[in-house]
């Protein structure tokens, strides 16, 4: 195995482990479609406003670096815009919930 593969691997598998830990933080404010059932701003939720969104991405990366199949960076052309369009619809009903204080944690957060 080579080091390109290796360095793949160990990003998929630390940046999945990521995108798990972002779903635990999330707990019950978790849902598939955008909700604002509450504001979340602990954990990697302090520092980044959508953390499963980038890990995965970051995720699909790694596995075309381990699998040495560039293709597969085609998913995030289709996943980019979802993500996107869920990120925007999140943000007006946090923002419609929350007012002043999700504005506030927008300040504070990355991405």
């Amino acid at each position: 195995m080579n080091a390109a593969r290796i360095a793949g691997l160990v990003l998929a598998v630390v940046s999945f482990s990521l995108v798990v830990l972002s779903r635990i933080h999330l707990g019950k404010s978790f849902s598939v479609t955008p909700k604002a059932s509450g504001l979340v701003t602990k954990g990697l939720y302090s520092r980044f406003r959508h953390p499963m969104y980038l890990f995965m991405d970051v995720t699909i990366c790694g596995v075309a670096l381990a699998l040495e199949r560039l293709w597969v960076l085609l998913v995030l052309i289709v996943l980019l815009p979802l993500q996107i369009r869920n990120a925007r619809r999140e943000g007006t009903l946090l923002s419609k919930k929350f007012g002043a204080e999700y504005q506030a944690y927008r300040r504070r957060t990355w991405l």
